[in-house]
């Protein structure tokens, strides 16, 4: 047995959703949405199984949906991208970073990893024979500086692995922390594999600003994106990366040996989903930035110190102000074997030096679903006075 794999634990999230199953709580740890997504979107791809081709499409993608990307990331985020050099379509955002991995990094090369992370990415890197070296993020604002940056880097960096919004904490990094990685990157001369599928689930105005659109990172980024996060089927596993064709050539040769391709009449249903009108995109916002609102109210009544989610389906508590004297792995089990609320300790997304005091919660759930976990929640925290 390979033993970066067969040493893995079981993840948190399996432990958290089994715990609720077996304790019928609300589960806000697994972060997808309880609404079926766009009835319209769900049709098209309902459509094309039927009456559409379903034999093997281009390996790279059905050309539509590659010029339907392009489209929607001109319209969006202002890139200029060639649909048949610099984009490619993967049966999900994992595989596009799994193939990305394994396409640019050689056994010794060192990845820069962000802590916390996303719990695929260590994994990939050390089966890829990456080594991997972290930048560890704090709250509130799970900022990073040049010191920790200059800490990480060396001239054995080959990969930056970079996450924007961030999961778990809900960050969207603005400009100024782009360019200050932008510059590290060309200092090293490093690629960056951008996880950017939480692009359009941004909060409070923000408009998305991709790596690969700082100045100088044009032919040295991987971006990938997510059809599943864009219109909230995350069963549908359609991911997208686009890179310079000198950069892209070599990531379709490890695509071409994972899966090859993804289902042809999902990739007809996301070309039609990408080029829908803005209010789409916009009342989707709205609609996950009101139920953010209507949970993190709840919580601040109840006691509990929420922190800023300006991104991604995550709500984070700090628990460390309320003096609990528990760490916030024990803290999730008691809420849901006692409370019947499921949520998932942050500090299961470090790889070392834990922090050991956030919890997450999903809010993209419907009202009811967040009004039941409330109520549960209302006998957590000890009353004062």
């Amino acid at each position: 047995m390979n033993p970066i794999f067969a040493g893995l634990p079981v993840s948190v999230f399996e432990v958290m959703s089994g715990l609720a199953r077996d304790h019928a709580a609300v589960n806000l740890g697994q972060g997808f949405p309880d609404d079926p997504g766009p009835e319209d979107v769900r049709r098209k791809a309902a459509e094309a199984v039927v009456s559409g081709w379903n034999q093997y499409p281009p390996m790279l993608g059905l050309p539509e949906l590659r010029q339907a990307v392009a489209a929607h990331y001109q319209h969006w985020q202002n890139l200029t991208l060639d649909p048949d050099r610099e984009i490619m379509i993967t049966s999900g955002a994992t595989e596009a970073l799994a193939g990305a991995l394994m396409a640019l990094i050689e056994p010794g090369d060192e990845v820069v990893l962000f802590q916390p992370l996303y719990d695929a990415y260590l994994p990939l890197v050390q089966r890829a024979g990456g080594v991997p070296k972290f930048v560890r993020l704090e709250p509130p604002h799970w900022r990073f500086t040049d010191e920790m940056l200059e800490r990480a880097f060396s001239p054995k960096t080959k990969v930056v692995l970079f996450n924007n919004p961030l999961n778990p904490t809900g960050t969207v990094y603005a400009r100024e922390d782009l360019e200050r990685l932008a510059a590290f990157c060309q200092r090293y001369d490093a690629i960056a594999v951008c996880d950017e599928v939480w692009e359009h689930v941004i909060f409070d105005g923000r408009a998305h600003l991709p790596l690969i659109a700082i100045d100088g990172m044009r032919e040295r980024c991987v971006k990938v994106g997510s059809a599943g996060k864009i219109f909230s089927l995350t069963g549908w596993k359609v991911g997208f990366v686009c890179a310079a064709p000198q950069v892209l050539r070599v990531l379709a040769k490890a695509h071409q040996y994972i899966t090859f391709t993804t289902p042809p009449n999902l990739q007809v249903a996301v070309a039609y989903g990408l080029a829908k009108a803005d209010d789409y995109f916009t009342t989707m916002r709205a609609d996950f930035q009101r139920s953010r609102d209507r949970f993190a109210d709840g919580l601040r009544t109840l006691g509990f110190p929420t922190l800023d989610a300006q991104g991604t389906y995550f709500l984070n508590v700090d628990l460390a102000p309320l003096g609990l004297n528990q760490d916030d792995e024990t803290f999730c089990k008691r809420l849901v074997t006692e409370h019947k609320v499921a949520a998932i300790p942050v500090s299961a997304f470090y790889a070392d030096d834990p922090i050991r005091s956030v919890v997450r919660f999903c809010f993209a759930k419907r009202d009811a679903t967040l009004d039941a976990a409330l109520e549960k929640l209302a006998g957590v925290l000890p009353r004062a006075g």
